[in-house]
């Protein structure tokens, strides 16, 4: 099959390659083999090395199970790298019995084209016997799913997105407290008023280019393209793909029209891989920027010792809904993705694997992953936990949203649609396209990509 991580990225992958083998022989991950009693994690770790939320949860669990199962041990293998080269080295790692791990954190947008690629292994044969399948929702259960209809990983969590803004900013634009726009139109409007009023601040950030990959289409254009219509992207009742008209082109227009305006950071930061990294601990908390499209997660970065203490953000940051585009019903739109834990088709230690796998998610451990990676719970249980209830300010907003979320297409050729998208949207960015030539271009590749199943609505 083509390869899931762009093209441009290939050149890259050396380098890559040797910064996560770099990190493997520092946890000493490739030398334990074919070792029983040894279960070898392997998860993304954030290019930012004051991120460490990750490592200290997994460091604990990892505790606590060779303590309940004397003579076993946990192996983690922490691949720190963008998402995308991430994806690009697990793969190559579970291509061979040699390198490949027992367990790998799975992109639930990229979970369909592994298993297409027979790296994941079905995991049907343990859950029968496994009480606490129960507790989790039907939604996240269908994200771990594949076309034959056997499950292949475990959820621990999910997401929604909306329009995080800074309050002391909208005031000095005289914009109001309780902002809640009703269209695209209205986002449009604040950002023009805070660059005339605060210059010197970003108005606005929306993810975009191939750089920041997954982020920029899932969370930049398919929180504008799926609040343009029913099945913008993909028509389940048709089984095809559906080419860009004009709801994609007027998707496209708005990130055109957010860096055309300079209304956005600039170019060269919006097209850095870490610019995500560069919101979350720069652009917001020193109050350069006044609204960003972003996730449910973003307080992970300023309490429990994140990367960025900032007491004060609950009070100076605010939430409201990303409207629909003329705020046609449900006048709401969130996009929710996840991650899973998969067992690799090749290997050593499948069983052991599952069994660390139920450590992990055992309801304590899912309540606490859930409150420290500002997690929206997957479990009726943790959902209904006061620990998860009152982990940060904004949990109940963004559970709210869950109303109106959508997920993206669980295909196995969605990454290279991704990939196809996050290309059209760098287009418009850089000005080197418009919105139609994007569009165009965007459509030729999709009929390759879809084998030519593809729709026009």
């Amino acid at each position: 099959m083509r390869p899931t991580a762009p093209l441009t990225l290939v050149t890259a992958l050396t380098a890559v390659t040797a910064l996560a083998a770099g990190t493997l022989t520092a946890c000493g991950g490739s030398g334990s083999g074919g070792d029983p009693d040894t279960v070898k994690v392997a998860y993304n770790r954030s290019t930012d090395n004051k991120i460490r939320f990750k490592d200290a949860h997994f460091e604990a669990v990892k505790k606590q199970f060779e303590k309940d199962h004397p003579g076993k041990k946990i192996k983690l293998i922490p691949i720190q790298a963008p998402d995308n080269d991430y994806a690009t080295k697990a793969q190559q790692m579970m291509r061979s019995p040699k390198t490949a791990p027992d367990l790998v954190y799975e992109d639930t947008f990229r979970i369909n084209s592994d298993i297409k690629a027979g790296y994941l292994k079905p995991l049907d044969e343990y859950l029968p016997k496994w009480d606490q399948w129960a507790q989790f929702v039907d939604t996240a259960k269908e994200a771990a799913k594949a076309e034959d209809g056997k499950t292949y990983g475990i959820p621990d969590g999910t997401d929604t997105r909306g329009l995080w803004f800074n309050r002391d900013i909208f005031a000095k634009a005289g914009l109001p407290a309780d902002w809640q726009p009703k269209n695209w139109a209205e986002v449009l409007a604040a950002a023009r008023t805070v660059k005339e009023k605060v210059p010197g601040v970003i108005p606005l950030n929306v993810y975009t280019g191939k750089g920041p990959g997954e982020a920029a289409v899932m969370q930049g254009f398919e929180m504008l393209l799926y609040g343009t219509g029913q099945d913008p992207l993909y028509d389940p009742a048709a089984k095809k793909w559906v080419a860009a008209g004009k709801a994609f082109e007027d998707a496209l227009g708005f990130v055109r029209t957010v860096y055309a305006e300079k209304l956005g950071p600039d170019v060269s930061d919006a097209l850095d891989p870490n610019i995500g990294t560069r919101v979350a601990t720069e652009f917001l908390p020193e109050g350069k920027l006044a609204i960003s499209l972003d996730g449910s997660w973003m307080g992970q970065n300023w309490i429990n010792k994140g990367p960025k203490e900032w007491p004060e953000w609950s009070t100076e940051l605010a939430q409201t809904a990303m409207p629909t585009q003329h705020g046609q019903a449900p006048g709401k739109v969130s996009m929710s993705g996840g991650w899973t834990w998969s067992i690799p088709q090749k290997a050593k230690n499948p069983d052991l694997a599952w069994e660390f796998i139920k450590t992990l998610q055992t309801k304590e451990n899912a309540t606490q992953w859930c409150v420290v990676g500002a997690q929206i719970a997957v479990r009726k249980d943790v959902a209904a936990d006061p620990r998860y209830l009152k982990a940060m300010p904004g949990i109940d907003f963004f559970t709210t949203l869950v109303e109106y979320t959508h997920y993206r297409p669980a295909l196995p050729v969605y990454p290279q649609v991704s990939t196809a998208i996050g290309e059209a949207m760098e287009k418009v960015t850089t000005g080197d396209a418009s919105a139609a030539d994007a569009a165009k271009a965007y459509n030729d590749q999709l009929k390759t990509i879809a084998d030519g199943a593809v729709i026009t609505k």
